[in-house]
């Protein structure tokens, strides 16, 4: 008998793909949206050739073939999906767009008739541009703002969908949208991107009460961009800029959400977070009310090296020695069992935890027989699952892993040059040919298990 105790997962483990409505659904002008900061940001020329989202993959108009195709040929039963706040409040505030809603109730519909476990998103990166207008994150009202959109949400989605998470990647949003100037809404501004993370774990905290005023019975999290990080060297320069780097990336929302502070190493970069004007009373214990799940994701490996010549921080960023693939970006998928288990090392954290994206780029083509052989990914998730499977032995309750993405999309900054999906999309003809990692991991979520090695 084959022993497959390294291999298999607990009964129950949901294996699913991850998605974002502005990424996938083009659409943009349809059935009374509002217009997103993203909108505004690739017609200014944020994206790789100018590339836009209108079309993207057109999931917005061929959802229920793409469902179908992922329960039926993929065997997966999880879909982590996000609502595009400018379909349901346009103006980010006021008027309700019922189009919207009635469009994301018919999709919930059909994946409860499919079988497919719904993770429902509420911000993944497309704040409405009527309240970029007003300050976006650096307004403190777009917290309440942010509150009021997922009770409308809930109130709609939450008799079925019964797991939320209020923000994807608060890191992205903060950090690459206000200090790097990467995404929307651009900007290149560090103390601002410290009062953006303030207001948007705020708006964490807000929403988390909203919702549960609407619906008893759901859960609710949020999903972390963890990453794993190490010194260039053993220098005292060189571990000091580790530990800021540690700070902006990974403790700020650690230990915020978790243990009601923010890290001392980096107020000393970002002093907003210890002004009063911003950190008002109780807001700390708003953003730390107790969590239902954790939400991580997993993307890099890197190492810091400190640098005088930098602004503000003082180190850059270098990608771990080893593989990486066709954009230069580490291929390190073992790192994801160091985040994995750091909530529960460092903060004693048992709570349950979702895999909420797990993926990486690579140079996908259709071959001349009309398959699209990606090993590159299959080797990827294969160790990162491995190192998942290493996480639950470590006491990890790790409930589910959704990797990252169901169908190759607009991939932000990088626009239509990246292809994360395990479904290849022909832009033009928006044709789907299944890639060999789709049919790899139908196997695996049937077996539940990895192949023995």
């Amino acid at each position: 008998m084959t022993d497959t105790s390294q291999t298999a997962f607990p009964e129950g483990f949901l294996w699913g793909a991850a998605t974002a409505a502005y990424q996938i659904e083009g659409a943009t002008r349809a059935d009374g949206r509002g217009e997103s900061i993203w909108d505004v940001f690739v017609r200014q020329g944020g994206s790789h050739n100018g590339d836009r989202a209108d079309i993207a993959a057109d999931f917005y108009n061929r959802y229920p073939d793409d469902l179908r195709m992922m329960r039926h040929d993929y065997g997966l039963t999880g879909l982590r999906f996000s609502v595009a706040w400018p379909r349901i409040v346009p103006a980010g505030a006021g008027a309700v767009n019922a189009a919207g809603l009635d469009h994301y109730d018919r999709m919930v519909d059909l994946m409860m008739e499919l079988g497919i476990t719904p993770l429902c998103t509420l911000y993944h990166w497309d704040l409405p541009q009527t309240l970029q207008e007003r300050g976006g994150w650096l307004n403190r009202d777009t917290s309440q703002h942010f509150a009021d959109y997922a009770a409308v949400v809930t109130d709609r989605l939450g008799d079925r969908v019964k797991r939320f998470v209020t923000l994807n990647e608060p890191w992205s949003a903060a950090f690459m949208g206000h200090a790097q100037g990467l995404h929307a809404p651009g900007l290149r501004d560090y103390g601002k991107a410290g009062i953006a993370a303030h207001h948007l774990l705020l708006g964490h905290g807000l929403a988390l009460e909203a919702i549960r005023a609407q619906a008893s019975d759901v859960t609710v999290g949020v999903t972390l961009w963890l990453n794993s990080i190490k010194p260039f060297s053993n220098s005292a320069e060189d571990l000091d800029a580790a530990s800021l780097a540690d700070a902006e990336s990974n403790r700020i929302w650690l230990d915020s959400l978790l243990a009601g502070r923010y890290p001392e190493r980096l107020v000393q970069t970002l002093p907003c977070l210890a002004d009063p004007t911003i950190i008002q009373p109780g807001d700390l214990e708003l953003i730390s009310r107790p969590l239902d799940f954790l939400g991580l994701n997993y993307y890099v490996r890197e190492l810091v090296k400190a640098d005088r010549g930098v602004p503000v921080t003082g180190y850059r960023r270098l990608p771990a020695p080893g593989p990486t693939n066709y954009r230069g970006d580490s291929l390190s998928p073992e790192g994801i069992e160091e985040i994995l288990v750091r909530p529960l090392v460092d903060y004693g954290c048992t709570l349950p935890v979702y895999c909420t994206e797990v993926g990486n780029a690579f140079n996908d083509y259709v071959d001349p027989t009309g398959r699209v052989r990606d090993g590159g990914r299959i080797a990827y998730f294969d160790a990162a699952l491995r190192a998942v499977r290493r996480a639950l032995d470590r006491g990890v309750d790790i409930r589910g892993v959704f990797v990252w993405t169901l169908l190759d999309d607009f991939e932000w900054d990088a626009g239509f040059s990246a292809r994360y999906g395990i479904t290849y999309v022909d832009y033009g003809s928006q044709k789907r040919i299944p890639k060999d990692s789709a049919l790899w991991l139908r196997d695996v979520a049937r077996r539940n298990a990895l192949p023995t090695l």
